[in-house]
């Protein structure tokens, strides 16, 4: 039962992530984001990682989506004037090439991890659980995780800086 909802959950995550791409429309490409992130909360719930499923429906479904939507209809993105013009061929090589150089590396990547059987830190029971994260966050990547914080300080200062001086 577990393996069809996984299933499900996966094929949604998957063709909604194919139409974020392939959408012309902004308003509706962020709308299948959404559906996306809201299919991967529910991967993590059966993971049983239940910090990180709340974590990807408060910040990345809710607020991120949301900041996504108000930039959006903030821009007035009309739709594309001409949308039978003829493409560029060499913007066209060069995705499908890096798509398929993305592809092997993603199947070397999944086939090792299948060969070799590496497993999660910690009891695979743990995984995503507010202890395993904050022991995670606050002993292996502390340094990482303040480092972070600084460069979110100091952005926040830089674009109160910048909108003060249009201001005056």
């Amino acid at each position: 039962m577990e393996i069809a909802f996984f299933s499900g959950l996966a094929l949604v995550a998957a063709v909604s992530a194919i139409l974020v791409v392939v959408q012309r429309h902004a308003v509706y490409s962020a709308l299948f984001l959404i559906i996306s992130m809201g299919a991967l909360a529910g991967i993590y719930i059966l993971l049983q990682a239940h910090f990180v499923w709340v974590i990807q429906v408060i910040v990345y479904a809710g607020a991120i989506m949301v900041l996504f939507l108000f930039v959006i209809m903030l821009l007035d993105i009309r739709h594309e004037q001409d949308p039978w013009a003829a493409p560029d061929r060499g913007r066209i090589l060069v995705a499908v090439l890096l798509s398929t150089v993305l592809l092997v590396e993603l199947g070397m990547a999944v086939g090792t991890r299948l060969v070799g059987g590496a497993g999660a830190p910690g009891p695979a029971g743990e995984f995503g659980t507010t202890q395993m994260v904050g022991q995670l966050l606050f002993t292996d990547f502390l340094y990482p995780f303040e480092i972070t914080s600084i460069i979110l300080l100091v952005a926040m200062v830089g674009a109160m800086v910048l909108a003060k001086k249009r201001l005056t």
